[in-house]
């Protein structure tokens, strides 16, 4: 047996299961389980790994009727979504509705909303558990996530990467832009979400590592005796403009004759 990744949901987050011994392909659609009960899944991946008992088994591969009832489901949960937009209306609330999803037995309806305070959805919840008889979770997620939903093109050019690869938000800080000498306006890396692009991660690494022997712009260093004032740095190609009087002078630590 091997370990699969499956995606729950066109946008879902990378999950691992065994294989339980199905002859199992990318892009096949399966059964799986998991805290939230049964779900309808679809393979990403396929590790060499061998199974885990750290993971749970796929329960089965997805047969034609279990691909209708997911469409159902799907059509089954916007109605279930319209009227709970509707009762937020109704009663004021202070939360926009983002979508609402079924679970493959339909023992439960996730629905996710955005708000910038802490909402009471407790009579909300009952009544639409009344009305779908099933059980109701609301979920509070970010901004972020919205951007993820809904897609878009980022100021690269390229579509959103949150919406077609990426399967988790890391911790994105206003230092990587500073470690990558970037200028600190919002308008440059600010994504369309909102808070600091995703892709400021993706070299941050490296830029921590070339800047480590590579003085700060404003800093004083002593070059063949003389003090000087840095002026420019260029870390990945590991060099760095130092001011002594009027004079500029590029050193390159690249250089064993620095």
């Amino acid at each position: 047996m091997s370990i699969v990744g499956v995606k729950i949901g066109d946008t879902g987050k990378l999950c691992y299961f065994n294989s339980n011994g199905l002859s199992l392909k990318k892009d096949f659609n399966v059964i799986v389980r998991n805290d939230k009960g049964l779900q309808f899944a679809k393979i990403v991946e396929i590790l060499d790994d061998e199974s885990s008992s750290n993971v749970d088994d796929i329960v089965r591969i997805a047969s034609k009727k279990d691909y209708m009832k997911y469409l159902s489901n799907i059509k089954d949960a916007e109605k279930a979504k319209n009227k709970c937009v509707e009762f937020v209306k109704r009663d004021g609330l202070n939360m926009t509705i983002i979508d609402a999803l079924f679970n493959f037995d339909k023992s439960q309806l996730l629905i996710r909303f955005l708000s910038d305070e802490r909402v009471d959805f407790r009579n909300l919840a009952k009544e639409l558990g009344s009305r779908f008889k099933t059980r109701i979770e609301f979920r509070q997620i970010g901004i972020r996530d919205k951007a993820k939903e809904v897609g878009g093109l980022g100021p690269c050019g390229r579509f959103l990467c949150c919406n077609t690869f990426l399967t988790g938000f890391d911790t994105i800080s206003i230092n990587m832009a500073k470690n990558q000498g970037l200028a600190l306006n919002p308008a440059k890396i600010n994504g369309v979400c909102g808070r600091l692009l995703c892709c400021l991660n993706y070299e941050n690494n490296e830029y921590v590592e070339a800047r480590k022997d590579i003085p700060e712009i404003g800093k004083k260093v002593i070059i063949d005796g003389i003090e000087g004032k840095v002026i420019a740095s260029d870390p990945l190609n590991r060099k760095y403009k130092v001011l002594i009087d009027s004079e500029v002078l590029e050193v390159d630590k690249n250089d064993s004759k620095k």
